[in-house]
């Protein structure tokens, strides 16, 4: 208690706080150690960001689920022909963007799989843009958060390009960030079983710099609860902690917020289920990471947000006492990881979001997609 009781307050003084102690923290056991890291991170959290908890009006895209990588633990990638594999056409596109558009949406969100025969004329890059051209369509006012770092790689590979070509290419067609997934955890040992195909460490946090480095705000992420290990976990932390420190060195804050991905493994492969030992999160475990986090990195990246497709609504309202001040958009839809088995569902309407923080007595505020004011108060729609 004694160590722990000296890490935060270290962390209430306003410093950030070691590797080791980072490891500490997640290392304890008994619920009074927890509920004193519970509720250092949500004073570090009112410190920090304030009482208002924030909330996007949102749609996320999954624009084909035909994936040439064979990740351990998705349930969503399929084969070209396989039974169950699909790709949105243009006129499917433009239709969802439109609709997110009528119900209010400030933000579309894409990633998809890695679709090899996703060319136009012969080129990836091609193909990329002409989704995001086709998404604002809908609206020119839409903020398209669009293709992970593992998407500017495999786009990069295919049509011989530079990282920071394609970046400036998706930048300038319109994309105005990039979500920080494919990051799972940032340890080669922990990928080369979970995704051997993807990114390596390096190369996830080169890419995510370079995108900073073009004027592309990322947001960042953690796969927590499978195989990792608590050093694995902090070791992940303190490389995105760097990472911001670099990029607001250079004047520009470019990871917008942290998100804690707890694993869900239902329909994972039996291989990876059987490791692991369990397939849905378990919330304890999700709520200690997610206090530590605030902990660790708020200083540095001061939005964070729990995920309440993986956690379900009581659990992510739940983890906005451990440190968290957004509780993330209402999607509309979202197939990776429903697919996986989530019962957490896949759409929540905004009255839904506001109600949740309200019962913790704690102001709703809509925000967009890099955490600007689009609402003084939050106005409960039909959505």
């Amino acid at each position: 208690m004694f160590m722990v009781e000296k890490i935060l307050e270290r962390s209430r003084l306003g410093e950030d706080i070691s590797v080791a102690d980072g490891i500490a923290l997640l290392q304890v056991e008994s619920l009074a150690e927890r509920e004193l890291i519970r509720a250092t991170a949500d004073e570090l959290r009112q410190r920090q960001v304030g009482e208002t908890v924030t909330y996007v009006l949102n749609r996320n895209i999954n624009y084909t689920n035909i994936c040439e990588q064979h990740c351990s633990f998705c349930a969503f990638r399929r084969d070209a022909g396989q039974a169950g594999a699909y790709w949105v056409d243009w006129s499917g596109i433009l239709e969802k963007a439109t609709e997110a558009v009528a119900l209010g949406a400030t933000e579309v969100c894409m990633q998809g799989g890695l679709n090899p025969a996703a060319k136009i004329e012969g080129t990836s890059l091609a193909y990329y843009c002409k989704l995001v051209e086709t998404i604002r369509q809908a609206s020119a006012d839409l903020h398209v958060h669009a293709f992970s770092p593992q998407e500017v790689q495999f786009i990069a590979r295919e049509d011989g390009l530079s990282l920071e070509a394609v970046l400036v290419a998706l930048r300038d067609a319109g994309v105005g960030s990039l979500p920080g997934t494919a990051a799972e955890v940032l340890d080669d040992d922990v990928r080369r079983i979970l995704c051997p195909e993807k990114t390596s460490a390096a190369e996830w946090l080169e890419i995510v710099g370079l995108a900073h480095r073009v004027g592309l705000p990322t947001t960042s992420t953690m796969l927590s609860g499978h195989i990792e290990t608590v050093e694995q976990q902090v070791v992940h932390l303190d490389l995105l902690r760097q990472l911001q420190q670099r990029s607001r060195h250079a004047g520009f804050d470019g990871i917008s917020e942290f998100i804690l991905l707890p694993f869900v493994g239902q329909e994972a492969p039996k291989s990876l289920r059987r490791r692991v030992g369990r397939d849905q999160p378990v919330l304890e475990d999700a709520l200690l990471l997610t206090a530590v986090a605030r902990i660790f990195l708020g200083n540095w990246i001061v939005n964070h947000q729990p995920s309440w497709v993986k956690l379900g609504l009581g659990g992510a309202t739940e983890a906005l006492r451990w440190g968290c001040n957004d509780i993330g958009g209402i999607l509309m839809e979202e197939h990776i990881t429903s697919m996986a088995g989530a019962t957490g569902g896949t759409c929540r309407s905004e009255a839904d979001l506001v109600g949740a923080i309200e019962s913790l007595g704690r102001p709703a505020r809509q925000r967009d997609t890099l955490y600007g004011r689009v609402k003084v108060d939050a106005v409960v729609g039909a959505i």
